[in-house]
């Protein structure tokens, strides 16, 4: 029995980069797996743009790119994104995308035309986020961070940021949460790195180059995520229309204390699956045994979960003592252990149920 993940042709992150010497800022989806309000009238839309647009930034960066191909030329590079302002004194929450590799950054607060020099203080590669600091800033507006757990499929959402790094000030796009709890795989072009996103929110509020690090605001002008990638066509596909995606704000919030200390942080655990939510549709469909748990679509060769004996079409339902209901909860329960940590997965395999004995290893680069 073969469970087939869903595919989209490709996705690229919410980055704009001016190719001065091949420079690519862009982040290219190659897949993705599965997973109370409502803005009624516009002047309930302009309230909430009062009360977040001050406190969105564009975020200007420069760079040198070394050269790819077989002469090797590198050469200058600028790119450009979004950040939010989290505290009065300048710090800004936004991609680690926008700003890796950076030699330069600068902010336009707004309202305002000159540029403020900022710079790195922490990253976090793997879930691609970042912490910028401008620097010799006090008492700016900040974002208010909500609960994204709190968050609906249907919930009116605005996407807010520096599309396609126009001039004027940010962009500001309307839609709704279309999903909640999206995997999703992503890669930079050209033969970039990728990385692996989990628990993202889908939404169909438009994002283009330039918002990544720009905020998905709910109806009580709260931040529930943060613009990263959005859908594209690949070849043979039909045209990706309004998919975006954001990474929960709740995923984030723990983070910013490590961010904040310039600390790196730590290597996360790695199982090395590909999995979706087991619901009453794939149930009826495949025969599955199991009433609830996450469905393993794919096993990376050499992986722990492949050294135990986890096979693709098995149904993870549980990691140790701790219950496996979604796949959220399967990628949560891995990440709450460190590498090297001995763990069991129970899984349904048939109408059998096995316990799988392995090491968690540590999430390769890229991935």
């Amino acid at each position: 029995m073969t469970v087939v993940a869903a595919v989209v042709g490709g996705l690229v992150g919410a980055g704009v980069a001016t190719e001065l010497a091949h420079r690519d800022l862009q982040t290219v989806i190659k897949g993705f797996s599965p997973n109370s309000s409502l803005l009624p009238k516009v002047g309930d839309v302009q309230g909430i743009l009062q009360r977040v647009l001050p406190a969105v930034v564009s975020i200007d960066t420069k760079s040198f790119q070394p050269g790819r191909g077989s002469l090797g030329l590198g050469g200058p590079a600028q790119g450009a994104g979004t950040g939010m302002i989290i505290s009065p004194d300048g710090e800004v929450l936004t991609n680690d995308h926008v700003v890796a590799g950076a030699t330069s950054v600068k902010v336009a607060v707004y309202g305002q035309k000159d540029q403020l020099p900022a710079h790195v203080v922490g990253t976090d590669p793997a879930d691609d986020i970042a912490l910028v600091k401008i620097e010799g800033v006090k008492g700016l507006p900040t974002v208010s961070l909500g609960n994204s757990d709190q968050a609906r499929v249907g919930d009116s959402v605005l996407a807010m940021g520096n599309a396609l790094a126009l001039l004027g000030g940010p962009s500001v796009t309307e839609g709704i949460v279309s999903a909640e709890h999206r995997n999703i795989t992503a890669g930079g072009g050209q033969g970039a790195t990728s990385e692996s996103l989990s628990d993202v929110i889908q939404t169909d509020a438009a994002i283009n180059p330039g918002n990544s690090g720009g905020p998905l605001v709910n109806a009580q002008a709260q931040v529930i995520g943060m613009n990263t990638a959005v859908a594209q066509s690949g070849g043979g596909n039909a045209p990706a229309q309004n998919v975006g995606f954001a990474i929960a704000i709740n995923n984030i919030k723990p983070r910013l204390t490590q961010l904040r200390s310039g600390q790196s942080l730590p290597a996360r655990a790695f199982l090395g699956v590909e999995a979706e939510t087991l619901t009453p549709d794939l149930r009826a469909t495949y025969g599955f045994t199991a009433s609830k748990g996450a469905v393993i679509v794919s096993v990376t060769p050499g992986s722990p979960a492949e050294n135990a004996g986890v096979r693709v079409a098995d149904v993870v339902t549980a990691v140790g003592s701790t219950g496996v209901s979604t796949n959220s909860d399967l990628v949560k329960d891995v990440e709450a252990h460190k590498p090297g940590d001995k763990v069991s997965v129970t899984v349904m395999r048939g109408t059998q149920t096995l316990q799988l004995s392995l090491i968690l290893g540590s999430r390769p680069a890229g991935l």
